[in-house]
This record gives C-alpha cells, sequence and structure tokens, in this order.
C-alpha cells in the first residue's frame, strides 16, 4: 500500500479531535490506534468505511467514526470511505440493492416512483423497505469482506515485492 500517499492525505489526529461532530467522542479519539497507517488498521478501516457507506441513514461519516473506534480501525480513512456512496452513486447503487434484494426474497419487483418528499418516505417506502435494507446488508458484509481481503493481500505484496527489491539490489 502506499504509505506515504496516504500519510500525505491523512487530515492531523488534532484537526481532527476538534472537529464539531466528533467531539460526542471524547477521549476516544486519543487512542493512537485510530491514526497508525499500518496493514491492521488500514484493512479493517476499508472494512468498516465499505460496510457504513452501504448503510442508507444520514450521518454515515459519524457512524462510521464510531465502528472505527470500536474496532480500533484507522479514522480518518474509514470516514473517508463513507463518500463512496455520494449524490452521483447513490441511486444506481441503492437500486442495486433492492433489485438484489428482491432476487434473493424472490418478489416482484415493485413499480415506484421516487419523489424526495416525507409523503413518498412514508407511503412509498414502506413497499420496498425489505428487498431494498437485505440488498443493502448483503452489499455491504460482501463489500465489507472483499475491502478487508483485498486490503491485506494487496499491502502483503507490496511489502513482498520491497523486499525483493531491495534484495536484488544487494
Amino acid at each position: 500500500m502506499p504509505r506515504r500517499l496516504l500519510k500525505k492525505m491523512m487530515p492531523d489526529a488534532k484537526m481532527i479531535r476538534e472537529h464539531k461532530h466528533l467531539k460526542i467522542f471524547g477521549t476516544l479519539l486519543h487512542n493512537p490506534n485510530l491514526w497508525h497507517l499500518n496493514r491492521q488498521s488500514v484493512a479493517k478501516a476499508f472494512a468498516v468505511g465499505l460496510f457504513v457507506a452501504w448503510i442508507p441513514v444520514p450521518f454515515q461519516m459519524v457512524l462510521a467514526a464510531g465502528a472505527a473506534i470500536f474496532f480500533h480501525s484507522n479514522l480518518p480513512l474509514a470516514v473517508a470511505l463513507v463518500w463512496v456512496t455520494n449524490p452521483l452513486t447513490m441511486p444506481p447503487m441503492y437500486y442495486g440493492a433492492y433489485k438484489l434484494g428482491v432476487w434473493v426474497m424472490g418478489t416482484p419487483v415493485q413499480d415506484f416512483q421516487f419523489e424526495l418528499s416525507m409523503t413518498w418516505l412514508s407511503n412509498g417506502l414502506s413497499l420496498i423497505w425489505q428487498p431494498f435494507l437485505l440488498g443493502c446488508v448483503i452489499l455491504a458484509v460482501l463489500h465489507a469482506v472483499l475491502g478487508y481481503i483485498v486490503i491485506q493481500l494487496l499491502w502483503r505484496w507490496m511489502v513482498v515485492r520491497k523486499w525483493r527489491r531491495r534484495y536484488r539490489c544487494r
């Protein structure tokens, strides 16, 4: 993993500790494991961030921060990975989750028109919530496990490659 590049991109720990939305975590943010860039913390951060990205709730970043603290993963990376779901990617991702949920449950696809209103959220979402949430959970677990495994393997491959280069130079 390009550790130097990640270190350059990471925000300062002090700046994050003083962030107004993360003050709810108090002294939990002083754990040095939340700021280390090693294979375990980065792999766990990918798992946490990708899992939370599939949870269809507001304030995903705060949820990711809480999960990163709980699992002792890299906090800034876990919070940043939540932005996999953004206003551009959310519609196709969540529609795909709905289609997967419909397929797994074996139910017919409901014909619905999405509206960003409280009326639709109270009435329209009641028609599709079960397959939608099932699809989100399946994809969250799948992406978290794949993210963890891929980072572990990629990090290991980079270390071995670096060792071989050093050995050849001698």
